[in-house]
């Protein structure tokens, strides 16, 4: 995880490659990692891109410092939420679009505070460790707007009632609530260390069962029953076809390790 494979740094983001990791980290550590049409614009390509590119196994999205995560949408910028009225998709919808629809797995690593649109950058990540310190908010309404599109990805990460709480009173939520309510995997003093235990038990897996396995899992959340066992009764053939379900049978019949080709 350390070796440095690729750099690819755009404006306030910088995109790099460690190995099988593609990390994004926003660096905007003086603004406390606030969300500008750069970093989104930036995101969405990186993560578009990570999809066809099979060396990639999972992508890290984080803040520079140890403050922030993301404290969301700059509200310093005179353009906070919109670049053009007459645009009917925006950036942070299209990066939620690109994200949403992602193959490979999305790591949250949640540094320091997390708040606003750092909530939709959390939420579409797949998994997410915490650092001891953070927090995490909705503020909108002390600003005079609403978690609107956020709520779209987060709306059925943690219970509903203190969504709304959240979102009604604006006040943050310790690392341990967030916990509680399930909105991170873990929380740990030393987040790097949990982040790579984590990733470590993921990467040694097949990427062809994670790489179809979220596509499967992401197309039957919103489907009735009837509809997502018919879909998934298609689908776990499909899965018996690929060599590493192949090899991984054939691993454990021989009381081996498999090796995987992520074919």
């Amino acid at each position: 995880m350390t070796n440095t494979a690729n750099t690819l740094d755009k404006p306030e983001l910088s995109i790099t490659q460690h190995g099988p990791l593609l990390w994004l980290t926003i660096t905007r550590e003086e603004r406390r990692n606030a969300m500008s049409h750069h970093v989104l614009a930036g995101m969405a390509q990186a993560i578009s891109a990570a999809q066809t590119d099979r060396n990639v196994r999972a992508i890290v999205i984080t803040g520079a410092g140890s403050k922030a995560f993301c404290a969301g949408a700059d509200l310093q910028s005179t353009k906070a939420f919109t670049t053009d009225y007459s645009e009917p998709v925006g950036h942070l919808a299209a990066l939620l679009r690109v994200a949403k629809a992602s193959h490979v797995p999305l790591i949250a690593r949640v540094n320091g505070a997390c708040m606003a649109g750092g909530m939709g950058l959390l939420s579409l990540c797949d998994m997410a460790v915490a650092s001891s310190h953070a927090v995490f908010g909705l503020p909108e309404v002390k600003v005079g707007v609403f978690p609107a599109q956020v709520l779209s990805v987060l709306q059925h990460l943690i219970p509903r009632r203190k969504l709304t709480e959240m979102c009604l009173t604006g006040e943050p939520i310790t690392s341990a609530q967030a916990l509680e309510y399930g909105l991170v995997n873990y929380v740990d003093d030393d987040v790097d260390a949990k982040l790579e235990w984590l990733l470590n038990r993921m990467l040694d897996k097949s990427p062809a069962a994670i790489r179809r396995g979220l596509y499967t899992m992401k197309k039957i959340e919103n489907m009735a029953f009837e509809e997502s066992m018919s879909f998934t009764e298609s689908q776990i053939a499909l899965f018996t076809l690929t060599e590493d379900a192949k090899e991984g049978q054939k691993a454990f019949q021989e009381k081996r390790k498999p090796v995987w080709t992520g074919q």
